[in-house]
């Protein structure tokens, strides 16, 4: 719990600073930096060894990839449009989603609901202002994050350490390259941009991710999609410390509820998951 919690804060906070690197180098070319980043300092750290692995893994690999990309390219497109509290709750919707889907307790059921009851409440401020296409993104992006829960779990159980993590962004990576570099060109070598795409890089991929895929193999991924419902809390507090993003007492309770509904969750999966001994 404490691995997924500490990498919700780290992404959440890295969007923030990603949200004012816009101006320099485009949304596209934030992704490429973050993700182009993130790929070389896991390659350089893990080593990855490219043989020994079948079929199976490297589809596996490259289906992580592709829900590495889509997911932040999407969220970064949406935040340009909408405030970050806004988007991540309509993102956390993919999350929750799966929670629901792949649960088989009553109780987890009540827990999900009740985190999307907080997630529609810290919305409801926002949501008469935002951009159509924006909103669209964010759940577009939410889709993806589901879709990143599932293979980061298959991943993390078919290679050793943070291996398939490093592997995925680095396809990740050269599958944003190409947008990124037809928007932002030789932007990207800004002494400044590479400085701030390198800290969201490690505070929005290599922290985060590292920490969910190490979490994902001790955690049933239905209490880690409920536990991803803190994001929208997260984002809306990395919102008023860094972009001076206010919060009003109905996003306030939002956040209780969904903080409720998030150990509610984890008591219930606790309580069912197997003791030593108990068969």
């Amino acid at each position: 719990m404490g691995l997924v919690l500490g990498g919700a804060l780290s992404v959440q906070f890295g969007s923030a600073i990603a949200a004012l690197l816009f101006p320099r180098s485009g949304v596209a070319g934030a992704v490429t930096l973050r993700l182009t980043v993130a790929a070389v300092l896991l390659l350089a750290v893990c080593r990855p060894r490219l043989r020994g692995h079948g079929r199976s893994d490297w589809a596996a690999v490259g289906a992580f990839g592709v829900a590495l990309a889509g997911m932040n390219s999407l969220f970064y497109q949406a935040i340009e449009r909408v405030p970050l509290g806004p988007a991540v709750t309509l993102e956390v919707l993919g999350p929750l989603a799966l929670s629901v889907i792949t649960t088989h307790r009553t109780a987890s059921w009540c827990c999900a609901l009740l985190a999307l009851a907080g997630v529609a409440l810290l919305g409801r401020g926002g949501f008469d202002r935002l951009d159509p296409v924006g909103t669209g993104l964010a759940l577009a992006a939410g889709v993806m994050w589901a879709g990143y829960i599932v293979f980061s779990a298959r991943v993390g159980r078919r290679f050793p350490g943070a291996d398939g993590l490093a592997l995925a962004m680095a396809a990740a990576a050269l599958l944003t390259l190409p947008p990124g570099l037809a928007e932002s060109g030789t932007a990207l070598l800004d002494p400044t941009v590479l400085a701030l795409g390198g800290a969201v890089a490690v505070l929005s991929s290599v922290a985060p991710y590292t920490m969910e895929l190490l979490a994902l193999r001790r955690l049933p991924t239905a209490t880690f999609a409920v536990l991803t419902s803190l994001g929208p809390a997260i984002a809306a507090l990395a919102g008023w410390l860094v972009l001076r993003q206010r919060l009003s007492a109905g996003e306030v309770l939002a956040i209780g509820l969904v903080i409720a509904a998030s150990v509610g969750a984890v008591r219930i999966n606790a309580a069912a998951a197997p003791r030593p001994g108990r068969r």
